[in-house]
């Protein structure tokens, strides 16, 4: 049991890190890189978004859930956290993508590059650095977060994440402290791996922030 709570909290922390950096990275680009009327305003909404975290929604999030039938999966988890992941990540996204010289962009319109191929070539590579913030900020968040991923699977615990089982081993009369602890030491090994192998792009996201 344990190792499948492990196998979902991996599917539901990648699957909404994926979302979340995939989706933030394109808004806060046009954001960023291109003016229209409601720019600002756009900007401010996901700025306002911060303020309410994912415990305030759970009612009605549930009964959306309920209604598009995805309570009990997977699917059910992701969903709303990238959602409500998206704020944070377009915050510390726009300020960097605006301190990109605007030449780049001028010079592969130039050579007869689309937004998506600006995008690609030249934005996501350069973004990067800041790319790595969000993704450790994320996968952290998602991978601890616990009331979603219980209400969702509360009557299919074969779905349930490793926070949730941890919860699970804490009986009425008896409390599974040595496998609390287990269970609490290999839980932080992923987050220990993600952010050894993004150590260097954070490092100079981190750089980059303080020199500009």
């Amino acid at each position: 049991i344990f190792w499948s709570e492990l196998v979902n909290s991996l599917i539901v922390s990648i699957g909404t890190m994926v979302g979340v950096v995939v989706l933030a990275l394109m808004v806060s680009f046009v954001i960023a890189r291109y003016e229209f009327k409601f720019n600002k305003l756009l900007y401010s909404l996901f700025a306002a978004g911060m303020m309410f975290p994912i415990t305030v929604a759970i009612t009605p999030l549930y009964l959306l859930l309920r209604n598009l039938h995805l309570i009990n999966s997977h699917l059910g988890i992701i969903l709303p956290q990238i959602a409500f992941g998206l704020p944070q990540a377009i915050i510390i996204l726009v300020p960097f993508l605006k301190s990109i010289p605007k030449e780049l962009e001028e010079a592969a319109t130039i050579d007869g590059s689309g937004f998506l191929k600006t995008y690609s070539s030249i934005m996501f590579p350069l973004a990067k650095p800041i790319m790595a913030t969000v993704v450790i900020m994320q996968f952290i968040w998602t991978w601890n977060s616990f009331l979603l991923p219980l209400i969702v699977t509360l009557s299919r615990p074969e779905l349930r994440t490793l926070a949730v089982g941890l919860y699970a081993l804490r009986g009425e009369n008896v409390v599974d402290w040595t496998g609390i602890a287990a269970g609490a030491c290999i839980a932080v090994l992923p987050i220990i791996l993600i952010f050894i192998c993004l150590q260097r792009y954070f490092v100079d996201g981190v750089a980059g922030a303080v020199k500009s």
